[in-house]
């Protein structure tokens, strides 16, 4: 994509560079007269600064507004930023599904698709897959694959910040795997990997129930649930990239698993079988006394689990998502019990975006990087540093 210096390598003219992107972005093609106005800079410094972007590609000249044509004399040029100068994906690899996200620089969706993974499948069939997805997703939107600037990845496990999974329970042959490495070899553009409760946090707070809110932690609620959390409005992965492992609470003097708790005979349900969660759910909706109890054991786990981080972060907002998000029965008694077990109780929401927030967040971690390219930004909400 080439950088916005045109070769000046200089801190000033980066930072005019991205001011007058940011007002292009902002506004519907302005002229040289609102840019100056807008952005407090001389008259021929933005006239450099825009010939620059339009010889990256990032700009281009727009055509005069209607009444402007009517009048006599030269309408005052107008200019656009080039949101399709440049693609994103933002990919969900999650234990039945694959799904993706396609954008423009604008982090507009302008694409979409998803297909079924078995959750037995191995890393490479599930690898595969990941590239179908991707090929049919580019192919219907008629967007080259040379045209991709960056990746957004949402997985399952703990991820390091070079893509590995350090450790991955969820998913068969994850734990080691090298994803970020893997998948840069279909991609001639930076991939980033992501944790998938991070991510769906990261969407909640971009498109979701969290736009108003800066300190936030978003629980994937399931029989083994993760967390991602937002502090002061940045991704909180911590020191390994294992912050919001809730889901290993139970080692700390709870040797009953959530698929104990959940099951309505003496044999655990299976971690990932996610319909007979959901026919528990329901059997104990249709006055189930034995499903009725297990969904109680599992409501109280859950609020436990989620009373810890809680505690710990003071978040002003808890959102609920995942498979438990469809399910009823969870908001209420969570808003009761956090607001005994805590001492300053948080808003509770189920997510907005249901399962498009993993993907969603991936797609923001891919604008969030290009973003640092083009604006200079060192504050974006998923930057590792």
């Amino acid at each position: 994509m080439g950088r916005l210096t045109g070769g000046d390598p200089s801190l000033l003219r980066r930072i005019n560079s991205a001011v007058v992107l940011h007002a292009l972005r902002a506004a519907d093609s302005p002229t040289l007269t609102d840019l100056t106005r807008v952005t407090g800079l001389s008259r021929p410094t933005v006239e450099g600064v825009i010939e620059g972007l339009m010889e990256t590609g990032l700009v281009v000249e727009a055509p005069p507004e209607d009444i402007e044509t009517r009048r006599q004399g030269r309408p005052a040029r107008r200019f656009r930023f080039r949101a399709e100068a440049g693609h994103l994906l933002g990919i969900e690899i999650g234990p039945h599904r694959i799904a993706a996200l396609l954008s423009g620089l604008d982090g507009r969706v302008m694409g979409a698709g998803s297909r079924e993974v078995s959750e037995t499948a191995c890393a490479d069939e599930r690898l595969e897959r990941v590239r179908t997805v991707v090929a049919d997703v580019l192919r219907r939107s008629g967007v080259a694959r040379s045209s991709l600037r960056a990746v957004g990845v949402g997985s399952p496990g703990i991820v390091e910040a070079d893509g590995t999974v350090r450790l991955g329970t969820a998913l068969p042959g994850w734990t080691g795997l090298a994803l970020g490495e893997r998948l840069r070899r279909s991609f001639r553009c930076p991939v980033l990997v992501e944790n998938d409760a991070n991510t769906a946090a990261v969407a909640e707070h971009w498109k979701g129930a969290a736009t108003d809110s800066d300190d936030i932690v978003f629980v994937m609620a399931g029989l083994s649930p993760g967390a991602g959390s937002l502090i002061g409005g940045r991704l909180h992965r911590g020191y390994g990239g294992a912050a919001g492992e809730i889901g290993a609470l139970h080692l700390l003097g709870r040797e009953v698993t959530p698929e104990t708790l959940l099951s309505t005979t003496d044999k655990p349900l299976h971690a990932l079988d996610e319909q007979a969660v959901a026919a528990v759910f329901r059997q104990a909706k249709q006055g189930d006394v034995r499903a009725g109890e297990a969904v109680e054991r599992f409501i109280q786990r859950l609020v436990h689990d989620v009373a810890a981080l809680v505690l710990a972060l003071d978040p002003e907002l808890v959102v609920i998502g995942g498979w438990a998000a469809g399910l009823d029965g969870v908001l209420e008694p969570l808003r009761g019990e956090l607001a005994r077990y805590c001492l300053r109780p948080p808003r509770v929401a189920l997510s907005l975006l249901g399962e498009a927030a993993v993907a969603t967040g991936a797609l923001r971690l891919a604008l969030d990087h290009v973003e640092e390219q083009l604006f200079a930004v060192e504050g974006t909400v998923t930057a590792r540093h």
